[in-house]
């Protein structure tokens, strides 16, 4: 598969693994698609229902087929089992919504996720098999701490990718993972999260965290997320995708990592906050040369995104301007770290 979406902000890419030192097909250039939130549940259920499994991605799996790994945020447990937690939102999609995913070209998804235990354990432990059963990867969920915090690995073009999912979003601890019960890999604290992104860092060439955190409806990042994403980036991680805020922030560049504090929505359902409605997608380029990365701005009408038109995506990319650090956004997308006076 090959992504169209790339752009410029130099960033180095190590070379932990056993492919250190060899050259040609380790040195071929790695795409990576990254989109956010999806929900496969309440409106959105209705419009698969009504119309197929393949109806959410229709208009957005040109982008998430070309790329050699495609990553999402899954919002929804996957069972015909449980009950619904005692919280304001709860989802359980069908397992055969999954299809989707499959045919859109999606390879892992983040469960770290402030709605992964919706229906409690059993339908979290159905999730990852109903994941297995479609040789879809999944990251941020496990039986233990080691399981929810392990990196999902594959070697693509000669590199090893790991991608990591970590949530700072979680209604109590009792969803925390532990050293011997299941749950989900959080973020609240340092540890043991660094002791396992290291581990990850040491298997692999590449490191992409998935992140689910920040305020909702929000254009600016809470001043924790940058303080965690630099101590990530100080331990190895060479880009920062997040998710949660159902709004698009900013991106910042920190020692030449790209940092998206939030590329907003993807499938999902209607919002009554117009920013809800409005997201992006993230293409990564890692080269020998460096990372290049692009967005593309997506409206999100009846469960489905859309690449915007020129005027709506150029409102949204002047958007990201504004609210960016020390990064800039040019027409076409291309994202790159603002030139030092």
């Amino acid at each position: 598969m090959l992504l169209v979406a790339m752009s410029t902000a130099p960033i180095s890419v190590r070379a932990n693994s056993g492919t250190q030192g060899e050259k040609s097909e380790g040195d071929e250039a790695i795409e990576i698609a990254f989109v956010g939130d999806m929900i496969m549940d309440k409106s959105v259920g209705v419009q698969i229902a009504k119309n197929g499994v393949d109806y959410p991605f229709a208009r957005a799996k040109e982008f998430l087929k070309q790329a050699d790994l495609t990553i999402g945020n899954l919002e929804t447990p996957v069972s015909t089992r449980g009950k619904p937690e005692k919280k304001e939102f709860t989802y359980r999609a069908r397992p055969e919504t999954l299809k989707g995913l499959v045919n859109a070209g999606f390879d892992v998804v983040n469960l770290a996720n402030n709605h992964s235990l919706d229906y409690g354990m059993d339908a979290l432990f159905d999730t990852m098999q109903h994941l297995r059963n479609e040789k879809i990867g999944y990251v941020g969920a496990g039986r233990n701490e080691a399981e929810a915090f392990a990196p999902y690995l594959q070697t693509i073009k000669g590199k090893r990718v790991a991608v990591i999912g970590l949530s700072h979003v979680l209604p109590n601890r009792q969803w925390f993972a532990g050293k011997d019960t299941p749950g989900l890999a959080h973020a609240y604290s340092y540890e043991p999260m660094l002791t396992y992104v290291k581990k990850a860092v040491e298997q692999s060439d590449i490191t992409i965290a998935v992140m689910h955190w920040n305020l909702e409806y929000k254009d600016m990042p809470e001043a924790y997320a940058r303080e965690m994403a630099r101590k990530l980036i100080d331990n190895g991680v060479d880009a920062i995708i997040g998710s949660h805020s159902h709004s698009i922030m900013g991106v910042e560049f920190y020692k030449n990592v790209p940092i998206y504090y939030s590329v907003g929505n993807f499938v999902f359902t209607t919002s009554y906050n117009p920013k809800g409605r409005e997201a992006m997608m993230v293409g990564l380029t890692f080269t020998k040369e460096g990372t290049k990365s692009r967005v593309i701005p997506v409206k999100i009408a009846n469960g489905q995104p859309t690449p915007m038109d020129a005027t709506n995506k150029q409102r949204i990319i002047d958007k990201l301007n504004r609210i960016s650090y020390e990064a800039v956004i040019d027409q076409t997308g291309q994202v790159m770290a603002k030139k030092k006076e």
